[in-house]
C-alpha cells in the first residue's frame, strides 16, 4: 500500500510539473507574441545572448541541443525561421563542415533587450508562491 502511494505521490506531483511549465509557457507566448515571438525562439535568443555576449561571437547549434526542450529538427526549423527574420545569421564551421554556428544580429540583440525584461516578469508572476 506504502509503494502505491509513492507512486501516486511522484505521478501527482510530475503532472503539476507539467501544469506549471504548460501554463508558463502559454504566459510567456502571449506576452512575446506581440513582438512576434514564441516562449521556444525567446529561449534560443536568450541562450545566444548569455552563450555569446559579444556581437559577432558565435555558438554552435550543437550546444542548443538539449538547453532547449526541442527536437533536433523543430530547432533546425525554428533557427531558419530566426535567420528569415534577421535576428541571427549561420555559417558552417570551416574546421568542422559538419557544424553549423549561429550568431545573433544586432536586430537579434536588440530584440532580445526589449522583450528579456517581459520574458522575466512572466516567469516571475507563474512561479512565485
Amino acid at each position: 500500500m506504502a509503494v502505491k502511494t509513492a507512486e501516486a505521490g511522484l505521478e501527482e506531483q510530475w503532472r503539476d510539473i507539467l501544469s506549471v511549465h504548460a501554463r508558463t509557457m502559454c504566459e510567456i507566448d502571449r506576452v512575446l507574441h506581440p513582438h512576434g515571438l514564441g516562449a521556444s525562439d525567446f529561449e534560443v535568443l536568450d541562450i545566444l545572448a548569455a552563450a555569446t555576449p559579444v556581437q559577432g561571437e558565435q555558438c554552435r547549434v550543437q550546444n542548443l541541443v538539449g538547453r532547449v526542450h526541442l527536437s533536433q529538427s523543430a530547432l533546425s526549423r525554428l533557427i531558419g525561421r530566426l535567420e528569415k527574420d534577421g535576428l541571427l545569421e549561420r555559417s558552417v564551421c570551416v574546421e568542422d563542415r559538419r557544424g553549423v554556428y549561429v550568431t545573433l544580429t544586432r536586430k537579434g540583440r536588440d530584440l532580445h533587450a526589449e522583450v528579456l525584461p517581459l520574458q522575466r516578469a512572466a516567469l516571475a508572476r507563474m512561479l512565485s508562491g
